[in-house]
């Protein structure tokens, strides 16, 4: 009886040594968080740590760190410690996939990092090899969260952003200006340009017109539309088709202007209120 209540009395103590480590990381965390909102970054990840090694089953604590890490980094700079920032980062992230493989805030956190991280490389070659990284955690950042219209956007801009330079340095070669009209002239690049771009450009039609599904007014969404078929019409096959984008483009804009306006309109006056 005696070795029972032993037990049982070791048992408590543990569980009361548990909860107590439970309310020193809830410490840590709110800790954390106030330095964090005050920018005071590298006290956050200390805290952030704390809170995490006391309560391992804490991914806020792990989400915290993770993005105090991120909110460090700086796109383009190339120190080790900058780098570290990163890493340590996509680290924290990746460890909370690991137990919630997913959780959209770190699923979307890893697409966002990776897409800062390209916007930082001169080449391009490596650009899209980063933009493919971004694209591929926003993919599946959309089957864990089918309704997030930034997830379809982010991936709409990425599939522009990967076909955009590329034609344009084809403009560039075959000494055509920006304003110049389309299609591209020399139908050999043309016809190679068109076979490189089309897949991402069709993505990107769809990827957007399903943020649009999700939200009507996005307006963002309709300006990259506008964009993207720009980057359509550049290499179409007929004038005629070249025509047809181009005039979608520009309801692509009309309508982006007007939902910006209807948002304006709906927008507090900003005047003075009195309570009644």
């Amino acid at each position: 009886m005696k070795k029972t209540l032993s037990v049982l009395g070791l048992a408590l103590l543990v569980l009361a040594g548990t909860g107590c480590d439970k309310l020193k990381s809830r410490d840590q965390l709110n800790k954390g968080i106030a330095a964090y909102k005050n920018a005071k970054y590298a006290d956050a990840v200390e805290f952030f740590k704390n809170s995490s090694q006391l309560d391992s089953s804490n991914m806020n604590s792990r989400l915290y760190l993770a993005t105090a890490y991120m909110s460090q980094y700086i796109p383009g700079a190339d120190s080790p410690e900058n780098i570290q920032f990163a890493k340590a980062a996509k680290d924290e992230f990746q460890d909370v996939l690991s137990h919630e493989p997913n959780n959209s805030i770190a699923l979307a956190s890893l697409a966002s990092l990776a897409y800062q991280e390209a916007q930082g490389v001169p080449e391009l070659e490596k650009k899209f090899q980063k933009l493919d990284e971004a694209k591929a955690w926003y993919k599946k950042l959309v089957i864990a969260d089918p309704q997030n219209k930034e997830a379809f956007y982010s991936l709409g801009v990425i599939d522009w952003a990967e076909t955009y330079p590329v034609r344009m340095q084809d403009r560039v070669t075959l000494k055509m200006k920006p304003e110049d009209p389309g299609p591209i002239k020399d139908k050999k690049i043309r016809d190679e340009l068109r076979a490189r771009n089309l897949p991402m450009i069709e993505d990107g039609i769809t990827n957007l017109k399903k943020a649009l599904e999700i939200d009507p007014n996005y307006d963002d969404a309709m300006s990259y539309l506008n964009l993207i078929y720009r980057e359509r019409a550049d290499i179409a096959e007929t004038p005629e088709d070249y025509k047809k984008d181009i005039d979608t483009a520009e309801q692509w804009v009309q309508k982006s202007l007007d939902t910006k306006k209807m948002k304006a309109a709906k927008q507090p006056s900003g005047g003075l209120t009195t309570e009644k």
